[in-house]
Order: structure tokens, then C-alpha cells, then sequence
């Protein structure tokens, strides 16, 4: 029955999975390690770290040049997934971790939009459908702030009226999401060209070796030395950071950019589950409904072949 089931899901599929799973136990490493005093930048470091040293090791044993050819585009890529992975790490550590994995999760309709004009890829009418229904996902799920807000206005009128603190999220934590889903589509895309020249090992070699140094910078005087636990997460952060870009960008060989991005949403199921089982966060009514339409736009997308 496996192999049965192996033989009909097409690879792209399983290597998404595979990348959903690691993205997700990344997430959950990320939001744990942050408990314990680390900063965001420290954490983008250590992830860079890791990832450095497995990719490095990689790209050896393939025996390839570690360089690769379009030097111009790999720092490009390497640049934008930098700045990317700040704005999720950032929402991953100030919102419950399935809003901001939704909110990470809109990628797919800024790859399918950019893949339109970058790549040329033909954008069907499920993709089309795919859009607009996650943006109404999205708008469901930010529903609370917008509530929050008419409240507050009506609060200077009425000093009396009690405002509820607990279902509202920050707008800054809102805006690195989205930002981060933006990034990671650029990114996306960018991988997607650079598949045609470069191995997939060479491609991920290119993001820790930018996001290093700049990470590095940014967090200055701020360094926090990790205690066991938390040197051993930050490991953890590195090694299934590791898994999702492998498993990304061997779907990406396989499959068309919006297409194969679509697959991923199963994190969404995967965070959902550790953010109640581990951190017992209990998503909104909101997010589950916006939820839902996120993830039924990424079935219309796969499923509607038109």
C-alpha cells in the first residue's frame, strides 16, 4: 500500500512535506529558544551556522565547485531569504505560532504572482481562486486588530467600555509576517532560476554564507551566551532548517514555483498541533476560519487543474 501510494503522489509532493515538517520543528525551536533570552538576530546567526557547515560538507561530497556559476543571483538570493527569515523569525517570537505560520503561509500567492512576470509560468484560474481566497483568509484572521481598533475609537467616547488586550495582536508582528511571506517568495523565485545553472547544494550554501555575516551585524552588543539548552535548540534551529531547504528546493526542480509551494501548507496542520500540544496555544475562532480559507485556496490551486 505504501509503495502503491508513493508510486501515484509525485515527488514534488513528498519533497514539500518533507520541507513542511522541517520549517515547522524550526519554528517551534525558534519560539522556544526565544523564551530563553535570545535574540532574533543571534538565532538567524546560529541557524546560518549550522547550515553553513552541513551545506559546506555537502557540496564536497557531490565534489562540485563550491562557488557556483551565477555568483550575481546566488548572493541575490542568499541577500533576500536574509532578510525573509528575520521577518519570520520575528513573528514566529511575538505571535502564537499558528497565526504566524499562516501568516508565513501567504507565500504562495506572492510566488504565483511573481512567477507570472519573472518566470512566465501561465497563471490559471486556480491559482487566481487560490489568491483571493487566502487574502480573504488573511483579512479574517487580522479581523481582531481591525475590532479592536473601531473599540478603541469608541473607548474615548465611552471611558467606561473595557477593552480586551488578549485578542489583538501587534500590527508590527502582523506586518513581519506578511513581509516574511513576501521575501520567501522572492526567494522562491529566485531559486526556481537559479535550478537551471546551479546545484540545488550550491544554492543553499549561498544563504547561510550571506546570512552570517549580516545577521552578525546587526545584532552587535546585543550577544546572549546560550546556556546548554539553548545551544542545543539553536543546533536544532540549524539541522531542521537544513531539512526544509533541501526538501524546498528538490520540489522546486520538480515542479512549477506556484504549484510546488502550494504543497507546504501542511505545516500550517504541523504548527497548529505543536502550538497546542507544547506552547498550548489555543488558535482564535478568526484564525481558524482564515485559517481554513488559506488552506482551501492551496487545495482549489492544486487540486483545479484549469
Amino acid at each position: 500500500m505504501f509503495i502503491t501510494l508513493k508510486n501515484s503522489v509525485p515527488m514534488s509532493v513528498w519533497f514539500m512535506l518533507l520541507s513542511a515538517l522541517g520549517f515547522s520543528l524550526m519554528a517551534a525551536c525558534v519560539k522556544e529558544v526565544s523564551t530563553l533570552g535570545i535574540p532574533v538576530f543571534e538565532i538567524v546567526a546560529a541557524r546560518a551556522a549550522v547550515s553553513a557547515v552541513i551545506s559546506y560538507v555537502d557540496v564536497k561530497r557531490k565534489n562540485i565547485p563550491l562557488w557556483g556559476n551565477n555568483k550575481p543571483l546566488l548572493i541575490a538570493r542568499g541577500t533576500v531569504g536574509t532578510f525573509a527569515l528575520m521577518f519570520v523569525y520575528y513573528a514566529v517570537t511575538t505571535l502564537p505560532l499558528a497565526e504566524a505560520t499562516l501568516l508565513q503561509y501567504l507565500h504562495p500567492v506572492f510566488t504565483a504572482i511573481l512567477a507570472l512576470w519573472f518566470l512566465k509560468e501561465t497563471i490559471q484560474r486556480s491559482t487566481v481562486a487560490c489568491i483571493l481566497i487566502s487574502l480573504l483568509g488573511l483579512l479574517i484572521i487580522i479581523y481582531p486588530n481591525l475590532a479592536q481598533e473601531s473599540l478603541v475609537q469608541e473607548s474615548l467616547a465611552q471611558p467606561n467600555l473595557l477593552l480586551n488586550p488578549r485578542i489583538q495582536y501587534s500590527w508590527l508582528s502582523i506586518s513581519a509576517g506578511v513581509l516574511g511571506a513576501f521575501g520567501s517568495a522572492v526567494a522562491y523565485i529566485l531559486v526556481k532560476k537559479l535550478t537551471v545553472t546551479e546545484d540545488s547544494s550550491v544554492i543553499i550554501f549561498y544563504f547561510p554564507l550571506v546570512a552570517f555575516p549580516v545577521s552578525m551585524l546587526m545584532l552587535g552588543s546585543d550577544f546572549v551566551i546560550p546556556s546548554l539548552t539553548a545551544t542545543i535548540l539553536l543546533i536544532l534551529v540549524g539541522i531542521f532548517t537544513q531539512v526544509g531547504q533541501v526538501g524546498l528546493t528538490k520540489a522546486l526542480h520538480c515542479a512549477d514555483a506556484n504549484k510546488a509551494t502550494a504543497y507546504s501548507y501542511v505545516q500550517v496542520l504541523f504548527s497548529v498541533f505543536i502550538g497546542w500540544a507544547y506552547f498550548s496555544e489555543i488558535p482564535m475562532t478568526t484564525t481558524i476560519v482564515g485559517g481554513g480559507l488559506i488552506m482551501v485556496g492551496a487545495l482549489i490551486n492544486v487540486l483545479w487543474k484549469r
